[in-house]
């Protein structure tokens, strides 16, 4: 019998690891073939194949974080918490042996699913960008709205176009829909220094988000636009979170966040974009909107295309928030047709899959029909995530596919002046009245929804004439629908067991403190004296503030305090040994006896802890192995003992 096991907690440290391990010796003493696959912080280790999961009589996942079943559909699966691989290891094998587990019937793999595994690729710019360009949508859709139904109601056609007289109340309405406009970049900037600096960031960069789009500050006509409030914003953030770093009295540091770090940061901002960033971006941006303006013919359709193209690629992912962004910005300039051809392009990926599953049913499975529908009501609101279940599913038929309706669709839109004046796509912007040349807004989307389902189903086999159950074809399909991260090799490969980091001079068997807090104190205090700290009190600061947010008691009398800090001048762990115990607010009720303090210096806080913990973790389950460290009567009988944990 095999089965398959994967673990995982909230913080993916040492009950990852617990549970992986114990699952391992339950199933040894059982009898059973177990393979573990662990989603802590360093990642995935021991990753299932699809092969593992064809062969696998039953799978148990252990965990207190969501992890995804999609890949264990028709298998045998048991779901329950962390704390129960490590507690029950054997009785979860059991049930699975006595055909005591439920079949997981198994689905399409969720947008929102396919959504997180995206963002945690994400680098910290794309990831500040969209927090800023999150809280502006609102204030471009707002002011969007309510300009377009003052002009439907209140406007009056005259040479000049739609105007609204000023003694009319539609007048005020438009102008309600202006000053929310007037917000967009002043938001954009703000959020994204808030991203980067928190709190302390919001202001510097609201204000100078303001200051970019009034030229009047730095002698131009216009303003920076957008991109002068993107550039105010990451300088807003990086300034701050470089004062937050400088160290002040401790009777200054409660007002740092409120008074003087906005102030401070609100000046080096406003100053450098009067004085040295303002004037030159304007420049750009007055140069950028320009050509932008004057694109007719071949130029027009190559810009379409390419804005089509980027909406579809990844549906809803950097590139497509990219182009939704450009052309957010080109509304607050007056130029709604950039934004038709997007709003246009949005809506057809979900609605061509939607229309594809429904005219050619023979190429889908059940659970694709009834995400089909979905997905075609999502593609009515404008959201383009409706066909990420199809993409992760068949990405070499599929993503084409949307790719070339999205392009086809946003092309024909540019064309034929198709105008969108809110930050939004799909028939519901028409219906609520923001779209110009609304016919044609349907021509278009309906073009590019018939050519991707076409194409689609073109490319697309009958799921019957492939000969093997619905999930064993799509999985053909679809070998890695996601390309994995290549890892990164990890640095410091040095700490390959635990005493290279730890020495007998670091070790105390009989450790004095009666209270968690004086244990610490004595454990920090070996670590100075053996020249591991630059400063105590800071390092016991991350210890304190680490243990604040969850007890680090990972319970059978096991402890493992932990602190990354600039304090420490290299890594480090420091063992000691409380013989009557200490309560350290463990799990599992029990005194923390056996104590590891793990010291890692801020640069150095990625791989190194959680290599160690995951190094502790797995051996201090071994019952037998505490027994041994309780009983040592020397440091170096204990030093013995510590080189086997590797």
């Amino acid at each position: 019998m095999k089965i398959l096991a994967v673990t995982a907690c909230p913080v993916g440290i040492a009950h990852t690891y617990m549970a992986a391990e114990n699952l391992q010796k339950a199933a040894e003493e059982l009898g059973v073939e177990v393979k573990v696959e662990t989603q802590g912080s360093i990642g995935v280790e021991n990753e299932l194949s699809e092969k593992d999961i064809a062969e696998a009589d039953g799978i148990i996942i252990a965990s207190d974080k969501d992890v995804s079943k999609e890949r264990f559909g028709g298998k045998p699966l048991l779901v329950v918490g962390v704390q129960e691989g490590i507690r029950e290891p054997k009785q979860l094998i059991q049930r699975i042996i006595d055909n005591d587990v439920s079949v997981y019937k198994g689905s399409m793999p969720s947008a929102e699913t396919v959504k997180q595994k995206k963002k945690d690729k994400e680098n910290p710019i794309y990831r500040h960008l969209m927090n800023g360009v999150s809280y502006m949508i609102p204030f471009i859709v707002v002011g969007g709205l309510l300009i377009a139904i003052s002009l439907a109601i209140g406007g009056e056609q005259q040479a000049e176009g739609i105007i609204i007289p000023d003694d009319s109340f539609w007048k005020q309405i438009e102008n309600l829909g202006a000053a929310s406009f007037s917000f967009m970049v002043p938001i954009l900037a703000g959020f994204i220094a808030y991203s980067i600096a928190d709190r302390p960031g919001l202001a510097p960069g609201i204000i100078g988000g303001y200051i970019a789009t009034d030229g009047s500050f730095y002698g131009s006509e216009a303003g920076a636009g957008f991109i002068g409030g993107i550039i105010a914003g990451f300088l807003a953030g990086y300034v701050v979170l470089w004062i937050k770093k400088i160290k002040v009295p401790q009777a200054v540091q409660p007002v740092m966040p409120i008074i003087f770090i906005p102030i401070i940061g609100s000046l080096i901002v406003g100053l450098l974009f009067i004085f040295v960033i303002g004037a030159p971006v304007a420049g750009i941006f007055e140069g950028l909107t320009a050509w932008l303006e004057g694109m007719q013919g071949t130029s027009a359709v190559l810009l379409a295309l390419i804005l089509g193209a980027m909406i579809a690629i990844d549906m809803g992912g950097p590139f497509n928030k990219v182009a939704f962004l450009f052309g957010s910005a080109m509304i607050a300039e007056g130029n709604y047709e950039i934004m038709g051809a997007i709003a246009v392009a949005i809506c057809i990926p979900p609605l061509g899959m939607g229309l594809a599953t429904f005219i050619n049913k023979r190429k889908y499975q059940q659970a694709e029909k009834e995400t089909g529908k979905a997905s075609f009501t999502m593609g009515l609101f404008g959201i383009t995530e409706g066909a990420i279940p199809f993409a992760a599913q068949d990405p070499f038929r599929v993503i084409p596919s949307i790719v070339t309706g999205s392009m086809v669709g946003a092309v024909i839109a540019m064309l034929s002046s198709v105008g969108d004046r809110v930050a939004h796509g799909g028939p519901i912007v028409a219906v609520l009245g923001a779209v110009d040349n609304v016919l044609m807004f349907f021509v278009a989307a309906a073009v590019g929804m018939v050519v991707t389902a076409f194409m689609v189903n073109l490319l697309k086999k009958d799921v019957a004439a492939a000969g093997v159950p619905a999930n064993e074809e799509m999985v053909e399909q679809n070998d890695h629908p996601v390309p994995h991260e290549q890892k990164a090799e990890t640095k410091h490969q040095e700490i390959n067991q635990l005493t290279d980091i730890t020495t007998p001079e670091l070790i105390d068997i009989d450790l004095k403190g009666n209270t968690r807090d004086d244990v610490i104190d004595e454990l920090i205090g070996t670590l100075d004296a053996n020249n591991i700290l630059q400063s105590p009190d800071e390092f016991k600061e991350a210890i304190i503030n680490r243990e604040k947010e969850s007890t680090t008691g990972l319970g059978m009398n096991i402890a493992i305090p932990h602190g990354k800090s600039q304090a420490v001048k290299s890594p480090a762990v420091v063992f000691g040994i409380k013989r009557d115990g200490v309560d350290w607010g463990s799990m599992d009720g029990s005194d923390a006896k056996l104590i590891f303090m793990i010291a890692v210096p801020k640069e150095r806080e990625g791989d190194d802890h959680l290599r160690i913990l995951q190094m502790l973790s797995r051996r201090l389950m071994s019952e037998e192995f505490r027994e041994q460290l309780m009983n040592v009567e020397t440091n170096e009988e204990a030093y013995q003992l510590l080189q086997t944990i590797k």
